[in-house]
């Protein structure tokens, strides 16, 4: 398969360039989320346990210039900036549910309770 360029990095194959999207532990928690429905940053954060706000913010970011995610900011006193899919991170979501099923058929499978994700 050959090699290929994109934004000055080289992939070597698709999977690769996926992940290199989506990847990581925040991406896929948020887009998750977002499948609901617009929401503000507040509710991201209070929904995703443990994700500091120097990382919320950096990942929003980067799906927000990835076309994962449109940012819409109202100018209000305080502004209010929403969240929510675009096309292209409504065609994540299912690629993420295969994952998160696959995760917990494995916790299952390790004896590990998944009430609590099965929400």
């Amino acid at each position: 398969m050959p090699d290929f360029w994109y934004n000055g990095r080289v992939y070597y194959n698709p999977v690769e360039f996926a992940v290199s999207h989506l990847g990581g532990l925040w991406k896929m928690p948020i887009l998750w989320r977002l499948q609901k429905g617009t929401l503000r940053y507040g509710q991201l954060k209070e929904d995703i346990a443990h994700i500091s706000d120097k990382m919320l913010s950096s990942q929003l970011k980067e799906l927000v210039k990835d076309g994962f995610v449109k940012r819409e900011v109202y100018p209000e006193v305080p502004p209010k900036t929403e969240y929510s899919l675009t096309e292209k991170g409504k065609k994540s979501i299912p690629i993420i549910e295969v994952i998160r099923t696959y995760g917990l058929n494995l916790m299952d499978e390790a004896g590990i309770d998944t009430d609590p994700y099965r929400l």
